[in-house]
């Protein structure tokens, strides 16, 4: 089946999240009637406070959310619309699912940490090769490993330690090459400095920002931190508790801030990525 074609890479439409529970009266609205786009070759940032839904949606668009069975936990799309390329995530079904997936990096929350500790890092970084193809050619992966590695910029010489024997921002950017291996259409960043030195945060982002520029993909960057999101990004989506209390780009949504959380983000607009 073809696959639709769509002038957004991301649209949402009054989009609702929730947590499955058993319990149906204890099941938690994570996101309440969010809209918003990403165009195509576009960075959009969403930042907002813990517990705001960023992290939720996020999930959500990287197609972590409406899976099969009543697993209990997981993120499900219960109102709106959540179109990726076109295609409505909303019951999505296991086989579009999968072969969408193969368009879309996740870099979650806790990426550096996911790791398998296990494999060295040239074997984390092609994991998902294999996962979608075992017979795949050996020498074609550690080719793209690699190149990857390379692009991040981390020195050919750590492919073959394991992730222990790294610093957080190196095993931060073997986690963003393992990510984009598969060249993906879109990647979804959740708080891609987390975890990281301060004093190579922007180096981390630059990567990403210099990737996306060569690549031509569009990125969904997610962040607690204004200035993470506003390093890389023009427009943003602010969240505050399940809803956006902000949308467009930067400096508009922060001219004239009426909600309490805008009125604090404003406050710290001038913070630097390495403050």
């Amino acid at each position: 089946m073809t696959e639709p074609v769509a002038k957004e890479v991301v649209r949402a439409d009054d989009l609702s999240i929730h947590y499955r529970s058993r319990d149906v009266r204890s099941r938690c609205l994570a996101v309440a009637g969010v809209s918003f786009e990403v165009a195509p070759g576009e960075i959009l940032g969403i930042v907002g406070e813990s517990g705001s839904g960023k992290s939720t949606l996020a999930a959500a668009i990287a197609l972590q959310a409406d899976w099969g069975g009543q697993e209990s936990g997981r993120p499900e799309i219960c109102g709106g619309s959540l179109k990726v390329f076109g295609t409505e995530l909303r019951r999505i079904g296991s086989r579009r699912r999968d072969r969408l997936q193969l368009s879309v990096g996740y870099l979650a929350q806790d990426g550096a940490e996911r790791l398998d500790a296990r494999l060295t890092v040239a074997e984390n970084v092609a994991e998902p090769i294999y996962s979608r193809d075992r017979r795949f050619s050996s020498r074609e992966a550690g080719i793209a490993v690699a190149t990857l590695i390379d692009s991040v910029r981390l020195p050919l010489g750590l492919m073959n330690r394991y992730p222990f024997e790294l610093s957080s921002g190196q095993r931060q950017r073997v986690a963003l090459a393992r990510s984009l291996i598969l060249g993906p259409r879109l990647l979804v960043a959740d708080e891609p400095t987390r975890g990281v030195d301060v004093t190579v945060r922007t180096g981390v982002l630059d990567v990403i920002r210099e990737l996306q520029a060569e690549h031509e993909f569009s990125a969904v960057i997610v962040s607690s931190d204004l200035a993470v999101t506003s390093y890389l990004a023009e427009r943003v989506v602010v969240m505050s508790r399940g809803t956006v209390v902000g949308l467009g780009p930067i400096n508009g949504v922060l001219a004239d801030p009426i909600h309490p959380y805008l009125k604090a983000l404003a406050a710290s607009r001038f913070d630097t990525v390495g403050a």
